[in-house]
């Protein structure tokens, strides 16, 4: 007979640790990743390896549409996972990527690889408004928007049922992850105040009255919201196409379907309910009103930048490097063209790089570089790190637009084969821009910290031509 003294608790589930929860290779994941090892003076050789799609590039679609779809579905969460994911503790996560140090301020919102490189050169921590969970879909297709809906629902309903505090955004977009998408659900889970983790992590790490600087992607999209936490988009912006162009009788739904594996014919979205609201990469009004509350409460004043398009902050950010860079007695005239997850804020530093970053791969993003470079003062040399998107659309960008952009460089052109090779249906790793641009000569000693009333000066005074509102 065991006594009540002997018998051992049950175990409390913590749920399941950060790491497992947010979705590998997804942009809050490598943008924390990297700012975090930036500050630490490393660099992200590290991140990201080549998976066995790597290897897929060269072999029949039908091929290489079911290996993605079963490397999809083993990497994603299942039902009972999704049940047992904890925002807080992935804040948790988030925030103990980061040295234990006092910082001078701090950027939160949307991710945006321009942000990553606007904390580097602040030396303050970056953390988002939102992290993104895949999750299972057995049976699913890409063509059937509705029942994506329909799964999703009661995923999501299992992850809200613990995190009442989050919003979660449900995305089906055969445009961005291809095939995917008929074999995972993807749900970005925003917060709807700012976590707990984050509110002891800036009391505890942060300099009396540093500022933090919210950034919000203004970007809209066609929306089904019922109003239960849980909302649904068809297509997304980073897809390069319009709302429209994701009606049955687009043709460029034909051409994305058809590259899935799937039949426009079948397509069937759901009815949407607000026409126009934030897209998955919005910032929660109950995130932005919980960092101005706690700001005020504690002495720390909040500054807000309002994002119209990536372009706008990547222009911005870019012009902001190159005036740091020359006030500290360097050239500014190298620039390093990145793209998704090819990008290394520490190397850019230590390389004394003007970074432009772009969303991804669609001729959206390079058409916005372009404009851009030609706008701007010659560079000596241009670098373009082209990430291969892993499938077809027509909305990317070809490698000759990737090359008109390396071709602004007056000396130096370069883009690089390795991100080239395969291109655009390859496969990738983070670690192959810190490949390419340890290379780069050392441009040191890293410039003095930049101060975060000279940085909101800068983007003021550079982005207000491209809508970039500063407050």
């Amino acid at each position: 007979m065991v006594s009540e003294r002997g018998k051992r608790a049950p175990a409390v589930d913590a749920g399941l640790p950060g790491e497992r929860v947010v979705t590998a290779g997804s942009a809050a994941r490598i943008l924390v990743a990297a700012t975090a090892r930036a500050l630490r003076g490393d660099d992200c050789g590290d991140l990201g390896h080549p998976g066995p799609l790597s290897r897929l590039a060269g072999t029949p679609e039908p091929v290489r549409r079911a290996a993605t779809a079963r490397a999809a579905g083993r990497a994603a969460l299942t039902a009972a996972q999704v049940a047992r994911v904890d925002a807080e503790r992935v804040a948790g996560w988030f925030v103990g990527q980061y040295p234990e140090r006092h910082w001078p301020g701090a950027v939160l919102g949307s991710p945006h690889g321009a942000a990553a490189h606007l904390a580097v050169a602040l030396g303050v921590p970056w953390l988002p408004a939102g992290f993104e969970v895949t999750a299972q879909w057995g049976g699913g297709v890409v063509d059937r928007p509705d029942a994506a809906l329909d799964h999703g629902a009661a995923l999501a309903g299992r992850l809200l049922a613990g995190n009442p505090l989050v919003h979660v955004r449900q995305v089906h977009c055969p445009a961005s992850r291809g095939v995917a998408s008929g074999a995972t659900v993807t749900l970005t889970a925003r917060w709807r105040a700012l976590p707990g983790a984050y509110a002891r992590f800036l009391a505890d790490r942060l300099e009396p009255a540093a500022p933090v600087l919210l950034l919000h992607d203004a970007r809209t999209w066609p929306v089904r919201d019922d109003g239960a936490g849980h909302s649904f988009q068809a297509g997304c912006p980073a897809s390069g196409l319009d709302p429209v162009d994701f009606h049955p009788d687009a043709r460029a739904l034909r051409h994305v379907l058809r590259a899935a594996g799937g039949d426009e014919t079948r397509w069937a979205s759901p009815e949407v309910t607000v026409s126009a609201a934030f897209a998955e990469h919005g910032v929660e009004s109950g995130f932005e009103h919980g960092a101005r509350e706690w700001g005020d409460v504690h002495g720390h004043p909040l500054h807000r930048v309002v994002v119209p398009q990536p372009d706008a902050l990547s222009a911005a950010t870019a012009d902001l490097y190159r005036r740091w860079l020359r006030r500290a007695g360097k050239t500014g005239n190298r620039l390093v063209v990145e793209c998704g997850r090819l990008l290394d804020p520490g190397q850019v530093l230590r390389a004394g790089l003007v970074p432009y970053w772009c969303e991804n791969a669609t001729r959206r993003r390079v058409e916005g570089a372009e404009w851009w470079l030609a706008g701007s003062e010659p560079f000596s040399s241009v670098d373009v790190l082209p990430e291969p998107p892993g499938l077809r659309s027509p909305a990317l960008a070809g490698l000759p637009q990737w090359l008109a952009v390396a071709g602004f460089g007056r000396r130096r052109r370069a883009l690089d084969r390795g991100a080239a090779r395969g291109y655009p249906v390859a496969s990738v790793p983070t670690r192959r821009a810190t490949e390419v641009l340890r290379n780069q000569p050392c441009d040191l000693p890293v410039p003095p910290p930049l101060r975060m009333a000279e940085a909101l000066a800068a983007l003021r005074d550079a982005g207000a031509h491209q809508g970039l509102l500063v407050c």
